[in-house]
């Protein structure tokens, strides 16, 4: 025995709208589903509920906005206007741009190469002839710089060996004289 027929209003209550609409919203969705299914046919539903949240669905092998378009083509309505077009445009200009861009990273990282002819592969090996000539370069500054500063650190080594050797004569020359007094004293001090 069937439900009775309900009578078609706004649910007051809150909670009960909610689950009203879910229960309803997730028959709808699997009506479209069996649809597209047995008469193999291209459906989108889009669902916004009372509190703002969106559901959708969309037949396979289709997307929303390949929907949407074959939608404009055949109704003869603008859903985007020429501004909305020409971003549209550039984001898909950008992506194609942003794809290139990763290709030719990977083809200068040495991957992807077997895909290329000849002519193609010229202005990777001349990016890489510049790369391993900047390399050079910042490697024969380094050295360069290394060098200048063992030079000056012997230059420095040689400066202190010289203080210290000059030092190390005072110092001797010191004790040297001292001994000579405490001689000349002993010697003194014997002779009565």
């Amino acid at each position: 025995m069937g439900r009775g027929k309900i009578e078609i209003k706004r649910i007051e209550n809150s909670t009960n709208r909610q689950v009203t609409f879910s229960k309803r919203r997730n028959g709808i969705i699997k009506k479209a589903r069996e649809i597209s299914v047995l008469c193999e046919s291209e459906i989108a539903i889009v669902v916004f509920s009372s509190l703002g949240k969106m559901s959708e669905f969309c037949s396979p092998n289709t997307s929303l906005p390949k929907m949407l378009e074959k939608y404009q083509q055949h109704s003869g309505k603008k859903l985007w206007d020429a501004k909305h077009e020409n971003l549209s445009a550039e984001i898909d200009r950008i992506k194609r741009e942003n794809d290139n861009m990763q290709i030719e990273l990977r083809r200068l990282k040495g991957e992807d190469l077997n895909s290329l002819n000849p002519r193609e592969l010229i202005p990777i090996e001349e990016a890489l002839q510049n790369g391993v000539t900047s390399v050079r370069a910042k490697q024969m500054e380094f050295l360069k710089m290394l060098k200048l500063n063992g030079e000056l650190l012997e230059e420095e080594n040689k400066k202190l060996s010289y203080l210290l050797h000059h030092q190390q004569l005072a110092m001797d020359a010191n004790q040297s004289g001292c001994h000579q007094r405490e001689t000349r004293y002993a010697s003194e001090i014997q002779m009565p």
